[in-house]
């Protein structure tokens, strides 16, 4: 009998890993393309149609991680991200040959793309920590978000390469390229197994002893896992057995989910997405050069943003996640509102003050709302309602990201750009307050002693159990 090859564990990290990259790299696009786009559609006067074409992703991203949740469900996790990949490719491809001031095409082929966007974002994590050893799921959610930012770095960079293609052929490379590392993704995917949860949940124990005879290192580790995947899958049954929308909604999880959701919806109505997604605009009308010429804002952005991502994977679990939402949250929001009190005062001051302050928001945002965010969703919510509760966070959060992306070309068509992002330092500033008044701290506290928050108490348990801040 041939002895089965054994998949290396590096090779399901990487190609996870490189889930997160390909979501990065899709984010960060956009970034570089739209000032070429602009000029070759001749979009200067439509931020409506600019809102909508760099919005259109996470506009088909809120809903493509709820079908991608329920496609895993019954095709499972391997071969709906194979899909999600195939959808990327021809995604990406359509985009780079949209006819000329095809604006509704484009709009609507991102949308689609923007489907293989969310559920990549919800798969990849999701089929790497079903594969990962016990031990090591912890720190996923770290790398995870250095992969994301290393994506959009990377998207940075390629844009910035071709920046001295002719207007027409340069945006349309740069949205096409985005094909490549979703081909790799699906290359890579194809070489890996299913998940072994999917497996054990739909009955098929001897495939998912195979799988885990490929990852782990004893017959006894593999028994072991096979029977608490089997008992969680029971009590997960139960729970969903029980729950309904209506039990979000109830006193005994209410203010849980109040905490989880807002947190979620906070990250994205702070505005990060404004500054990722049109820096070399913002650049462009603070100092009256051209946005193409200003391609290297986008990179110093994404050295910004995987800094601070391997910082937080230092510092996660040395500091509770109140502290750190709350200093970050505060600086990020004096960071937006000091350039238009500045500017009121200071008339002839420099231009660049203002992204300057960008690059501050950018690195507080980077270790601390940006990942702990997920953390704390991950943390917050109990098991019985975790399933629904965690999606409508999503949801919220890419709500959120698609209202930033819409809005704000329109919003800085008519008022000063210090005026919009003073409006978001606002947004920040709210964030420190609800973080302050309606979240518990989680760290070093067990999933059912936040549980007990109840009622009209609830700031009282909030505040004992977040009091060591």
């Amino acid at each position: 009998m041939v002895e089965e090859k054994k998949i290396p564990s590096r090779l399901i990290y990487f190609f996870g890993a490189f889930g997160g990259i390909l979501f990065g790299y899709d984010i960060g696009v956009m970034t570089g393309a739209l000032p070429f786009l602009e000029r070759d559609w001749n979009l200067q006067n439509s931020a409506g149609v600019i809102g909508w074409i760099t919005s259109a992703v996470m506009f088909g991203a809120i809903f493509g991680g709820a079908l991608a949740g329920q496609l895993s469900d019954r095709l499972g996790r391997r071969k709906t991200i194979l899909i999600s990949a195939l959808i990327f490719v021809v995604g990406s491809v359509l985009s780079g040959i949209a006819p000329h001031n095809g604006q509704g095409y484009l709009i609507g082929v991102r949308i689609l793309l923007g489907l293989a966007v969310g559920a990549a974002s919800a798969l990849v994590p999701a089929y790497m920590s079903e594969m990962a050893p016990a031990r090591l799921r912890g720190r996923l959610s770290g790398i995870n978000q250095t992969m994301i930012v290393s994506g959009m770095l990377l998207s940075y960079i390629v844009d910035f390469l071709l920046k001295n293609l002719p207007e027409t052929t340069g945006w349309r490379l740069m949205l096409s390229l985005a094909a490549v590392p979703a081909l790799v993704l699906f290359f890579g995917v194809l070489r890996l197994p299913e998940s072994p949860r999917f497996l054990i949940k739909n009955n098929r124990l001897d495939e998912a002893r195979k799988v885990l005879s490929y990852i782990r290192s004893t017959s006894q580790e593999i028994s072991v896992e096979i029977t608490q995947i089997q008992e969680a899958a029971k009590v997960e049954a139960r729970a969903n057995q029980k729950t309904a929308w209506s039990t979000l909604l109830s006193g005994k999880y209410r203010y849980l989910l109040i905490a989880g959701v807002g947190v979620a919806a906070f990250q994205q109505f702070q505005g990060a997405n404004a500054i990722f997604y049109y820096i070399p605009l913002i650049v462009q009308k603070a100092t009256g050069h051209a946005a193409s010429s200003a391609l290297m804002w986008p990179i110093i952005q994404g050295v910004i943003l995987v800094a601070g991502s391997l910082v937080f994977i230092v510092i996660a679990d040395k500091f509770n996640r109140r502290t750190l939402l709350t200093v970050g949250g505060t600086i990020m929001g004096l960071s937006f509102i000091l350039p238009a009190i500045l500017n009121g005062l200071i008339p002839n001051a420099n231009p660049m003050m203002i992204v300057a302050f960008l690059c501050i928001y950018v690195a507080l945002y980077s270790f601390t709302w940006a990942p702990i965010t997920w953390v704390i969703v991950g943390e917050i919510f109990p098991l019985v309602i975790r399933g629904r509760a965690s999606g409508l966070a999503s949801s919220f959060n890419w709500i959120g990201s698609f209202l930033v992306g819409l809005l704000f070309p329109i919003m800085t068509a008519s008022m000063s750009q210090e005026f919009v992002f003073a409006i978001f330092g606002v947004i920040c500033l709210l964030g420190v307050l609800f973080i302050r008044i309606c979240v518990p701290e989680t760290r070093g506290h067990t999933l059912e002693e936040i549980e007990k928050i109840r009622g009209k108490s609830a700031g009282g348990k909030l505040n004992e159990l977040g009091r060591n801040v």
